[in-house]
């Protein structure tokens, strides 16, 4: 369960909002939404932790976010706006090494598996600089397919992609919620998520 209570952003001399809270149980996604310059991103930063609020406190499995450190991101799967991809690695050599970083068991047929289910096949051993916009996204999506950890925090994951590629994506989130994971996503494009409850944040 992840929990937010009388959140308070605050950048520079302008508050973003205040007096925010969710509640947010397995199974369940919360989509914000909100203009640009609403606060939908710094939200984000203070749910992974890398903003502190001004003032409130961001809650999982009851228990205040800053306290459990570690342990919190253990449980966390993050995915941002930008495609946190080298350019000189190769499709395959990102997914490995993002596994690495996460401390998490992924074996090359896993990863290859991974980058065929997002369209990647024939493109694995290719340099992403000579990858489209597109295709680099599709590397950064091939993460969330054998991702198991609970919480999923994803900001505008469909961006860049095509009709079909939409649709594999909303269908790797409906997994993750069918199994009883959680997640929250900023998306400014609207998505039929087919399984688990979506709910809405607009940010004003």
């Amino acid at each position: 369960m992840l929990e937010a209570d009388n959140l308070e952003c605050v950048r520079g001399e302008r508050r973003l909002f205040a007096g925010l809270g969710f509640r947010l149980n397995p199974g369940e996604l919360l989509n914000l939404q909100g203009r640009n310059g609403s606060g939908k991103t710094s939200l984000l930063r203070m749910l992974i932790g890398l903003l502190p609020p001004e003032n409130g406190e961001i809650r999982w499995q009851g228990e205040p976010i800053r306290k459990l450190g570690d342990d919190y991101r253990a449980d966390l799967c993050y995915l941002g706006h930008l495609n946190a991809i080298k350019e000189e690695l190769t499709p395959l050599e990102n997914l490995l090494a993002a596994a690495r970083l996460a401390e998490e068991d992924l074996s090359e047929d896993d990863a290859l598996d991974a980058l065929e289910q997002v369209g990647l096949a024939g493109r694995e051993y290719l340099a992403c600089k000579y990858l489209s916009q597109g295709q680099k996204r599709r590397v950064a999506l091939a993460r969330l397919v054998k991702e198991k950890r609970p919480l999923w925090i994803l900001d505008e994951p469909f961006v860049a992609l095509d009709v079909a590629a939409v649709d594999w994506l909303a269908g790797i989130i409906s997994a993750h919620l069918q199994r009883g994971g959680l997640a929250v996503m900023t998306t400014h494009q609207l998505v039929n998520i087919p399984a688990g409850t979506v709910r809405e944040l607009r940010l004003s």
